[in-house]
């Protein structure tokens, strides 16, 4: 049976699972995640990917992830490849860590970009490795609830501002959110072909591509014309701080740029951008 196409197009969204061989322990301890979350600043830094939320166990890890460059499996030979040498090399193994390819599914985020981010985060609760979201540490659920700052290269702001921003009653309403999404089934199951999620509209149009009867260029008709970095700001000499980090976070959510792009053309350092895309 021959794989499934892997749709890759500028500003797709994906779920994606990867687990480890045989179901085997991938992150044997903290120091094993910390590495990963290390490995995970790197691959966002350099291909530009933007990370709505993650949950890791013992065994896999889930990813929702925005690719503005449509480079998702570039950057997903490195996550792993690199962790895997990470691993091995610390715990005396070799060959393959990670069960075959990493599994994806290309959803539509108007739709399901909420219902996957909680569906990642109660992940812990739901197969019971953990007592309630709020204590495992290795989920976005604390950086979104405000107990803890979100790392650099996790993109908070497009989920938070469904709820209001991140004052205490968005976050409150996020919590309540997240809450009532306990044992409900997951958003998955609703999965055309098993790798789309999306509503009619979407699914007819990306079902073609995954079945090889069409090519798909510029991604779904949706997606919105590019400005150049130098329209967005030509003028910010003449703009308040406030006004610049507007223009910053829009050329980052609305124009997929990367925050070393956004960096290099504004003489800022990458995790200054980042700072100011999640305030």
């Amino acid at each position: 049976m021959s794989r499934p196409v892997r749709i890759e197009f500028p500003g797709a969204h994906y779920h994606i699972t990867t687990r480890g061989l045989d179901d085997r322990t991938v992150f044997a301890d903290n120091e094993d995640r910390i590495v990963f979350l290390n490995v995970m600043d790197t691959v966002v830094s350099r291909f530009g990917w933007l990370i709505h939320s993650y949950v890791l166990m013992d065994n896999h890890y889930h990813l929702i992830v925005e690719i503005p460059q449509g480079n998702l499996s570039k950057g997903m030979r490195q996550l792993n490849g690199v962790y895997t040498q990470h691993f091995n090399r610390r715990h005396g193994i070799d060959g393959s860590l990670f069960q075959g390819r990493f599994k994806s599914v290309l959803f539509e985020p108007e739709v399901y970009l909420l219902p996957l981010c909680r569906h990642v985060m109660l992940n812990p609760t739901r197969i019971g490795k953990s007592r309630s979201v709020q204590t495992h540490r290795w989920s976005s659920y604390r950086a979104f609830a405000g107990m803890v700052n979100p790392p650099v290269w996790l993109c908070t702001e497009k989920v938070m501002g469904h709820f209001g921003g991140i004052s205490t009653a968005a976050r409150n309403r996020f919590k309540t959110y997240v809450k009532e999404g306990v044992g409900l089934e997951s958003p998955l199951a609703m999965r055309s072909s098993q790798v789309l999620l999306g509503s009619p509209a979407f699914i007819s149009e990306m079902q073609p591509v995954l079945n090889g009867e069409k090519l798909l260029r510029k991604g779904p008709r949706a997606a919105g014309r590019r400005r150049t970095l130098n329209g967005l700001f030509g003028n910010v000499g003449h703009k308040t701080r406030a006004e610049r980090n507007d223009l910053i976070r829009k050329a980052h959510i609305d124009h997929n740029y990367t925050l070393m792009e956004i960096g290099e053309f504004l003489d800022l350092h990458y995790t200054t951008v980042s700072k100011i895309v999640n305030q």
